[in-house]
């Protein structure tokens, strides 16, 4: 079974920053793709980066140009840095991994960025 552990979230005001953290109960080269998602409120969960084992990077349109998501295989560990956070980033933060056909995910990390 794998876990997946975010932590990060938090309000922080429009222009600001955060950065997420996803600490992977195994090596995270075992996983295909791993990858950050997000649910706003009322909305469905949506896209928003994701890196493969070798680390290929894709990000949502929205975000491009704002968010950086990396990885530090000795701690297992994959991140999100959010910069020049805005109202519509508020939503609840997921970590997703992928070794194969079974998708793990994490609890979720509330994020908000008040106007």
């Amino acid at each position: 079974q794998v876990q997946l552990v975010e932590s990060g979230g938090g309000l922080v005001q429009a222009g600001g920053s955060l950065r997420l953290s996803c600490a992977a109960s195994r090596s995270i080269f075992s996983f295909n793709v791993m990858g950050w998602y997000r649910q706003p409120p009322g909305k469905q969960r949506e896209l928003v980066a994701t890196i493969t084992s070798g680390g290929t990077t894709d990000y949502a349109d929205s975000v491009k140009g704002r968010f950086t998501i990396s990885r530090d295989a000795a701690k297992n560990t994959v991140y999100l840095q959010m910069n020049s956070l805005n109202a519509e980033d508020t939503a609840v933060y997921y970590c997703h991994a992928r070794p194969g056909y079974i998708n793990y995910w994490g609890q979720g990390t509330q994020v908000t960025v008040s106007s």
